[in-house]
């Protein structure tokens, strides 16, 4: 995801330090090239050879260290970096920075450097609401750098409260929204539901399905990463939450129309990738109930076509997305419903395809207009949702 991207990281003296080394691995993982700079407090906390070991790149402390290629490095860096990090960012360094002083690698490069820089404070509580930092990060954000807020909670030094480095796992998720991919769906917004609906028959029992989320959750991380405003409309799931993402979460089918219908209007583009149950046959269901010798009584009302509903109301310039799955007759089924429901476009796989339906972390689908039937090939469901933006946004 990151192949051919230069991504600088500067670590300063924090014990949260050592954290950074897993951020790095991540990063290598996904062939980035990482390259580490670091003040000489933070060598006090881990050593450089590390960085080095994880990047395959020199981890440079001094300015002045003549153990590189000719090259003006900070310079150099700050010409290639796609993407600058500082984390841990100390109280110290913050200063630096916002009083343009540059008097080590770290804070020469970032007043070279012309990409994206993020900063992560971490410091103790105390320190972090101090005035003067707080200026000091409120100057930083003025001349467009990139504030991520620090965690709450226990410290170091055994205070609780704000301070905390966020987990490098949620540094990642910086670092790919900002360059993972181009930003191709910028100033668009998008609406997309995901996860199964629940519908209760009585305070103990419900009716489900399979559906786990997981196209819907690959829709919104790739719309978001290619700079959309995304709202999930996510049924029951045990999905965690996705970052940079407006979620709301459902219970019934009811309920996902009513928060579908509520926020339509105002999507550049809607995808109904929800496996809403369709309870049409009740009288299924209560016979089942009254040959259990259960005495409950089932109201479970006929749900909303959110799908039709939205092709009804659709509105100039909106493109309308549905997904279908099948057992048998895939395409003429699709074609059918791209036309009934007046949707644009129709992701069509079946539940009899290898790879593909519920729960699994691959699909194989079909997308399919007016025009055009386009088969993919198995691909995880994080390619898929690549390949349905790329479609709809051509």
């Amino acid at each position: 995801m990151l192949k051919g991207k230069t991504i600088v990281i500067g670590v300063t003296g924090s014990i949260a330090a050592y954290k950074i080394a897993s951020l790095c691995s991540q990063l290598v993982k996904m062939e980035a090239d990482v390259h580490v700079l670091m003040t000489q407090n933070a060598t006090n906390f881990i050593n450089p050879i590390t960085f080095e070991t994880l990047t395959s790149n020199k981890c440079i402390v001094d300015t002045f260290d003549r153990n590189f290629s000719f090259e003006v490095e900070h310079v150099s860096l700050g010409k290639k970096a796609d993407i600058m990090l500082i984390a841990p960012a100390s109280a110290n360094v913050i200063g630096k920075i916002a009083g343009g002083i540059a008097d080590d690698m770290l804070t020469t490069t970032v007043l070279a450097c012309k990409a994206p820089v993020y900063i992560a404070p971490t410091m103790n509580t105390t320190m972090y609401e101090n005035g003067i930092v707080q200026d000091n990060l409120e100057k930083l954000k003025k001349f467009g750098y990139h504030i991520i807020d620090p965690s709450c909670g226990r410290l170091a030094c055994k205070d609780v409260g704000a301070g905390k480095m966020p987990e490098p796992e949620e540094l990642l998720q910086y670092i790919l929204k900002e360059v993972a991919f181009e930003k191709d769906m910028a100033g668009k917004k998008v609406l997309i539901t995901a996860g199964p609906t629940l519908e209760a028959i009585d305070p103990v029992r419900f009716i489900s399905n399979h559906s786990t989320g997981k196209m819907g959750y690959a829709l919104a991380k790739d719309a978001m990463l290619r700079g959309a405003e995304v709202t999930l409309v996510l049924g029951p799931s045990n999905l965690k939450p996705l970052p940079f993402v407006k979620t709301v979460h459902v219970q019934s089918a009811q309920d996902m129309a009513d928060a579908v219908l509520e926020v339509s209007d105002n999507m550049d583009i809607c995808v109904l990738s929800a496996a809403v149950a369709d309870y049409t046959p009740m009288h299924v269901a209560k016979e089942k109930m009254k040959k259990s010798g259960d005495g409950a009584v089932l109201e479970l009302k006929n749900t909303v076509d959110i799908l039709k509903t939205l092709g009804e109301r659709k509105i100039d310039g909106q493109i309308l997305v549905g997904f279908c799955m099948e057992t048998e007759d895939l395409i003429h089924r699709a074609q059918g419903k791209l036309e009934r429901k007046n949707a644009d476009y129709i992701v069509a796989n079946s539940l009899r395809t290898k790879g593909a339906g519920f729960g699994t972390d691959t699909n194989v689908v079909t997308i399919i207009d007016k025009h055009m039937v386009k088969e993919l090939p198995l691909l995880t469901k994080e390619q898929v949702a690549h390949e349905i933006f790329d479609v709809v946004l051509k």
